[in-house]
């Protein structure tokens, strides 16, 4: 195994970033192919040493701020790498491309202007568009009319993914609600809605995923057919099935106490790291959250916060 450390760069306004990436030059294996920057981890280097080194020599740029992010492991015919991913928001000094053919700076989200893309790098740009934020919906202690105008609001003010969660609900009032907050999604081009572990009313309703709970993630077989696939994990063992089923991401936690399971203290943020230290799907920190943690769980290699009250 062959580790290699990765940055994607970031720039721009968070709610729609540009990223980087770069061509390998003539020589080199895969040569024309684009790729994150990054390289191979020396001996005695850790992965963020390994990766600071490689950005200065490849870029020119000495690093500020990175957040550890995703593992993925991938096999090409002439090695097996363990790609550590790092994001990477600060840097000083300016780009320059001394080992690679050429960069291009992409927008998340829209289409990559380059091809070919190195194979294992392709699940990585559909991970970069999954947004800072899932909010869980709270019609049970809040009321559906309370909770559809939080909707509306957040909905005008950014927020682009939303479980749909409320299992105890009446099953009409619950899919009364869910076509209420799909109409509300409809009106924002770039909003998902997740429904929490129903497929009949996900499909029914229009839902542009499926949220599984950790119970459903260890019943299904294969993974289910939908475009945005989540579930909530607990432990190394469900983060390990829900990348076994490729669904998109995961939720872990309670991190910390949290009002919906006052009788537990929450795993902790080493424990969340650890845990999510090699996961290949992006993690969402959950449990206990405000928003203002969202710093903190990327620091600790989170995708970003869940939060079912903090959100609005």
């Amino acid at each position: 195994m062959t580790e290699v450390a990765a940055a994607v760069l970031l720039r721009g306004h968070p709610a729609a970033p540009e990223f980087l990436m770069a061509q390998r030059p003539t020589g080199k294996v895969y040569a024309g192919y684009w790729e994150f920057p990054g390289g191979k981890v020396e001996a005695g280097e850790s992965v963020r040493e390994a990766l600071v080194r490689e950005l200065h020599e490849e870029l020119g740029i000495t690093v500020d701020r990175l957040w550890p992010w995703v593992c993925c492991e991938f096999t090409y015919p002439h090695a097996t790498v363990r790609l550590r991913f790092f994001r990477v928001s600060s840097w000083h000094g300016q780009v320059t491309p001394l080992e690679h053919s050429a960069f291009a700076w992409l927008r998340v989200g829209e289409a990559a202007s380059v091809a070919p893309i190195l194979p294992a790098n392709g699940p990585i740009l559909r991970a970069l568009d999954l947004p800072a934020v899932y909010a869980l919906s709270n019609a049970e202690e809040n009321g559906p009319a309370a909770e559809l105008a939080r909707l509306a609001g957040a909905l005008a003010q950014g927020l682009r993914l939303l479980q749909l969660r409320d299992k105890t609900l009446a099953p009409a009032q619950r899919r009364s609600f869910a076509d209420e907050v799909m109409a509300l999604a409809r009106g924002y081009e770039n909003a998902r809605v997740l429904v929490n572990d129903d497929q009949e009313l996900a499909r029914a309703v229009g839902a542009h995923g499926l949220h599984l709970s950790s119970t459903r993630l260890w019943q299904v077989e294969r993974r289910p057919d939908f475009d945005h696939l989540a579930a909530s994990c607990h432990s190394a063992a469900d983060l390990l099935r829900a990348a076994q089923l490729g669904l998109d991401f995961a939720v872990l936690g309670p991190v910390l106490p949290t009002p919906s399971h006052p009788d537990l203290v929450g795993i902790g943020w080493p424990e969340f790291s650890r845990l999510v230290e090699r996961s290949p799907l992006p993690v969402y920190a959950l449990g206990g959250l405000q928003p203002e943690m969202l710093d903190l769980a990327c620091s600790n290699g989170g995708h970003g916060v869940a939060l079912m009250r903090g959100w609005r």
